[in-house]
């Protein structure tokens, strides 16, 4: 793989996205690895990464699949932590992520919604 999938010429270009209601919920930004990106976020890490010129289908197994090899993969990438929390950032449910598999990741989303939480309890509090 080259890092450039079909239908994607270099940089960013514009899609519309959709929620599960299928109403726009405004524009992501492609990059040219395929990331779909809200436009706040940043994705420049990808051009460090690990997996660039990897299969991409190594990062999304069939379901019960061992994700031993992709999360080899993302282990010791300089950029394991961007790419998580990219992932955390733009709700990213399926496949690997900064080494994480999608059950890992939701772990963290609740434990940081928990934190959020008492730190606003904490808030009121004073």
């Amino acid at each position: 793989m080259d890092g450039t999938l079909p239908g994607v010429l270099g940089g960013p270009r514009l899609a519309p996205a959709t929620g599960t209601t299928g109403r726009s919920t405004g524009e992501r930004r492609i990059n040219n690895m395929g990331i779909i990106a809200k436009p706040d976020l940043d994705t420049d890490w990808k051009d460090s990464s690990n997996c660039l010129g990897v299969d991409p289908d190594l990062f999304f197994p069939e379901r019960g699949a061992s994700t031993r090899e992709a999360k080899e993969v993302c282990r010791g990438c300089i950029v394991q932590e961007d790419c998580l929390e990219y992932a955390l950032a733009n709700g990213e449910k399926f496949g690997i992520w900064g080494g994480m598999s999608e059950r890992e990741r939701r772990r963290i989303r609740r434990q940081r919604a928990l934190e959020r939480q008492a730190a606003a309890r904490t808030a009121e509090a004073v």
